[in-house]
């Protein structure tokens, strides 16, 4: 069973990841899945230089994520032109990864795993839940970013309430780490359950 954990920014999502892996359970993070497919010497860089330009790598050969962020938030053919490139390299990469997986489940953390396809590939969605004034808080605090960026990449993501929607299961992320810990270890134990009866169950 595969379980897709989701949020918007600053939601909590890494904190819930962290507790799962505690327990043993394999993780894969679509973040660190797209940077990865853009590393230097990989065919998918070599194509953004050739649409970009070379201005749109760093000094040390690699992307400058900034810069491409900024076109890309400007501009909705970019955007698209870029996804159509890298989705399709990073939902294989992710296949790959989850197929690894020897635990009694696994995680995959996306933040854009409702907003994409990436939802097609899990069995169970988690959305870890939080008031917007909360996300802006946490996210400017954590990344430096100001409110504007902040609520600029917020408005690329469903709002909170198309995302609970579609949600199996929902962390309310309103309170301490300890509260947090606790649901985790709640749906923990629901997934063992869920998957223990999965493999029993006769076909």
């Amino acid at each position: 069973m595969i379980i897709g954990l989701t949020g918007g920014i600053g939601s909590g999502k890494s904190q819930a990841s962290k507790r799962f892996a505690l327990h043993g359970i394999t993780l894969v993070n679509a973040d660190v899945v797209a940077r990865e497919v853009v590393m230097p010497g990989c065919p998918a860089l070599q194509a953004i230089a050739q649409h970009f330009g070379p201005e749109i790598l760093a000094a040390d050969g690699t992307l400058n994520r900034r810069k491409l962020r900024e076109i890309i938030f400007q501009s909705p053919a970019e955007k698209q032109w870029l996804e159509a490139l890298l989705h399709p390299l990073i939902n294989a990469e992710i296949r790959r990864q989850l197929s690894t997986s020897t635990s009694a489940y696994s995680i995959l953390e996306s933040p854009l795993l409702l907003e994409t396809k990436q939802y097609e590939l899990v069995d169970r969605i988690l959305v870890v839940d939080v008031r917007e004034m909360t996300q802006i808080d946490r996210a400017s605090q954590r990344d430096n970013s100001d409110e504007q960026q902040i609520k600029a990449i917020m408005q690329t993501q469903l709002s909170r309430q198309e995302r609970c929607a579609r949600a199996h299961d929902i962390i309310q992320n309103h309170g301490s780490i300890d509260e947090l810990n606790q649901q985790v270890d709640k749906l923990h134990q629901l997934y063992l359950e869920l998957t223990h009866a999965e493999t029993t169950s006769p076909k």
